[in-house]
This record gives C-alpha cells, structure tokens and sequence, in this order.
C-alpha cells in the first residue's frame, strides 16, 4: 500500500547524500540520513503529545504501553507460528499489525478497567504491566529462536537500521497527529483540566479519553519498533517536563515540547556520529554502521535529561524576574 512513497522516500534520500556535503558528514550516509528522518519524526510526535501525556499525569501508563508492546510482540509471533506462516517478511508485518492492535487494545483496558472499579490509575496500570511483562517472557525463548526480536533493539531502539516503509509510517503517524490534534486539543486539555466543565460545555469527555489512549498506543508501537523503549518513554516525559518548567501557559507548553523534543533529536544524532566516527578513527576498528558506536537512543535521552536540569534552573530565574 505504501511501497511507492517508500520509493519516493529512499530517492529522496539518494538525492541528500548526493549532495556536495563536507566528507563523512551524517548527511553523507543514507542509512544515517533515514535514522535522522525517523529519530526527528518520532520527536515531532512526542512532543505534540507530551504536554498532554505530562498534564494528564499519564506518564505511567505511558511507560506500561511501551512494555506491553514486548508481549504483543510475543502474542504476534504465537499467532503467526500457530498459522504455519515461514516467510519471515510476512511474519514481521503480521507481528506488527498484531503488536499495534494488541496495544491499542491493552490502552482501552486500562482505561476502561479504570473507570469501571474505580481503582487508583498506578494500581489499573500495574496489573496489565506485570501481566504483558509476564506474558512477553513466557515467548521470549521462542522469539530469540526464530530470530525475529531483539530485546536490545526492543529496548535501546536502531534508527539507522529503519527501512523506508517504516519511516513512511510514521510519516502518515505524524500528520494524523497534526491533524488529531488541530481538531481536538482544545477539548482534551478541557477534559483533564476540568471534566465537570467539559460536560457542561457538551464536551464528550469518555471519548477525548479513549481516543488519546488510542493515539497513544499508535504512536508508541509504531515508534518503539525504530527507536526503542528507552527513547519513546524519554521523548514522551522529559521534553514537556522540560518545558513545563519555562511555559507560562499550557500554549506555550506544547510548543516548547515540540521545539525541546526536535533539538534534542538533532542534536542526539549529531553527537552520535560525530563521537562514534572519533572513536573509529582514534581506535582503528571498523564499525558496521558509521555513527553505530554511540547509541543514538542513549545520546538524545541523556541530552534531554541535561535540557530538563538546565531548565529548573532557568524556570526559577523566569519566575522571579517575572
């Protein structure tokens, strides 16, 4: 469905690398350039939904989404083994639409679990978390066997090594987030801040809800299979936190989210290939990706956590000086 803008895409990406950048720059190489595109588009989300994820106190469930994508991974390949399918192209997309749909599904679990008993969101969340968790160990043995997952790239993430029909999606992610929430923000902020005065205003207050945790399982299964556990829990949480420390206003908020997010984004790749290439030229070793030495994932989690520290003490000179 998506193979012509994937070929699109992968000229796109010929005619960067073409050209005339200094030599062994990040844009010079096409698997480099394709990991840039996808670490940036993913920031773009994170940040649109940080703020949201952040002002709703949702940060673990976020965090329990991202974990039960492992058992959605093993529930995909239970099914598609119990199908007698061998192609190993076909197996992976069958995974990842069963690990997408088992998100989404677990997502409106929680929050229908939650709703109905009345139980505490950290309690709801805990129990389908221990459970996933539970459940992706049982077939990691299997998984590893077949090698078809990776627990290292499940949890750090390999951006260079995304295929075009991976970024393609989340391409098509990133505008439907746009567009998602260009018609419903004003109503999801209004829901969280006050549900008595959404009802009042005829604000469908159940629906905001189920559609953001439906959103919000999109975007962490399609993502996580690039980028990783690690990098989509700190995508989603330290750049709002971030800027919630510097905002005035929940305005002000979201762009600065979406702003931290992208730089930190770019700056992390950066840095990962321009460290990685010293080390490879200070230690005569070859590497199998250019940039692969420093992992981009850990590079941009911890720059964001150093934005974070740097922002407590620029919001606290904010407050007072205004």
């Amino acid at each position: 469905m998506l193979e012509m803008p994937a070929l699109w895409l992968g000229h796109f990406i010929e005619w960067i690398c073409a050209l005339p950048w200094p030599e062994d720059t990040l844009l010079t190489d096409d698997h480099a350039v394709r990991g840039l595109i996808a670490t940036l588009l993913v920031c773009f989300i994170c940040g649109t939904l940080g703020s949201l994820v952040v002002g709703n106190r949702m940060a673990f469930f976020s965090d329990a989404l991202a974990h039960c994508a492992f058992a959605g991974v093993g529930f995909g390949l239970l099914l598609t083994l119990l199908a007698g399918t061998t192609d190993q192209a076909h197996i992976r997309q069958q995974i990842t639409l069963i690990m997408v749909l088992f998100g989404v599904t677990i997502g409106l679990l929680i929050a229908l679990v939650r709703e109905k008993t009345g139980l505490a969101s950290d309690t709801v969340i805990g129990v389908f978390y221990a459970g996933s968790i539970g459940f992706g160990a049982i077939v990691m043995g299997l998984a590893q066997r077949r090698d078809l997952f990776s627990i290292e790239d499940f949890i750090f993430g390999s951006p260079t090594t995304a295929t075009n029909g991976q970024v393609v999606w989340l391409v098509v992610l990133a505008i439907g987030t746009a567009i998602f929430l260009s018609v419903m923000y004003n109503w999801l902020v209004l829901a969280s801040a006050n549900p008595s005065l959404a009802l009042s205003r005829q604000v469908p207050v159940t629906l905001c809800r189920y559609l953001f945790v439906v959103l919000l399982a999109l975007m962490v299964n399609l993502s996580q299979q690039i980028t990783g556990t690690l990098l989509i829990n700190g995508l989603l949480i330290v750049p709002a936190a971030a800027a919630a420390n510097l905002a005035r206003n929940l305005r002000q908020m979201f762009w600065y989210s979406i702003a931290f997010a992208l730089g930190i984004g770019l700056l992390g790749n950066v840095l990962s290939w321009e460290i990685s290439n010293f080390l490879l030229d200070r230690q005569g070793s070859n590497l199998m990706l250019r940039g692969a030495g420093i992992g981009i994932s850990g590079t941009v989690i911890v720059l964001s956590v150093l934005v974070f520290v740097v922002s407590i003490v620029l919001g606290r000179w904010v407050r007072r000086a205004g």
